[in-house]
């Protein structure tokens, strides 16, 4: 198991509060996975500039979001020259299930006008759902249930039909909150979210290389 970001099990804020980018150790300290994570505060609270900056590669690490002020140009944190490996590939957004019906209109509005920041760099966009257990009494009681549920696709509709994401791009995942060894059952949903979100960013890198190339 690994436990690199913090996380909090009751807050009424975001616990989250500054940019944080997560890396995957391979076969030792000093050999990672070619892919990170990038980590900003939640939805409720983070201005939708700042979430714009993040996916142009314009937020440098360890940034404290400010919910009434944006990154400004003049700051130690603001990245002038992103390169590619600074600018987002994938972006990810995660919603917890139990909590989705009571989501405000300003957050939907927040993820609606990043979905098109997103789309307007060609950004693929997937949606997670995590929390499934919390949401549904019969996922709880077994976990391969969780394509069967009827209330946890009529969830999904719900999250694709509010922010626009594709059924398709829409995965539920269980989290790690009580267990203390590995879970096959929970593994194989977060492996197969996140091997659909590399082929999607694999997917974009290509298609940056051919346009470039033409």
């Amino acid at each position: 198991m690994c436990r690199q970001a913090l996380a909090a099990n009751i807050c009424d804020d975001s616990f989250t509060k500054k940019k944080k980018t997560y890396k995957i150790e391979k076969d030792s300290p000093d050999i990672f996975y070619p892919f990170v994570f990038n980590d900003v505060m939640g939805f409720n609270k983070i201005l939708v500039e700042d979430l714009k900056m993040s996916l142009q590669g314009r937020v440098k690490d360890s940034y404290m979001f400010n919910p009434v002020s944006k990154l400004s140009e003049g700051d130690e944190h603001f990245n002038k020259t992103p390169t590619d490996n600074d600018k987002v590939h994938v972006l990810v957004c995660v919603v917890a299930a139990d909590t989705l019906s009571t989501m405000s209109d300003e957050v939907l509005m927040k993820f609606k006008e990043l979905r098109e920041e997103a789309s307007h760099l060609d950004v693929p966009q997937i949606a997670i759902l995590t929390k499934v257990d919390a949401a549904c009494a019969e996922v709880k009681n077994d976990l391969r249930n969780i394509y069967r549920s009827r209330y946890l696709k009529q969830l999904m509709e719900r999250l694709s039909a509010a922010v626009g994401i594709s059924m398709d791009c829409i995965f539920l995942v269980k989290n790690y909150h009580e267990e203390i060894d590995l879970n096959d059952d929970i593994d194989l949903l977060i492996l197969s979210a996140l091997k659909h979100i590399l082929y999607s960013g694999e997917d974009f890198v290509k298609m940056k290389l051919q346009t470039s190339i033409e």
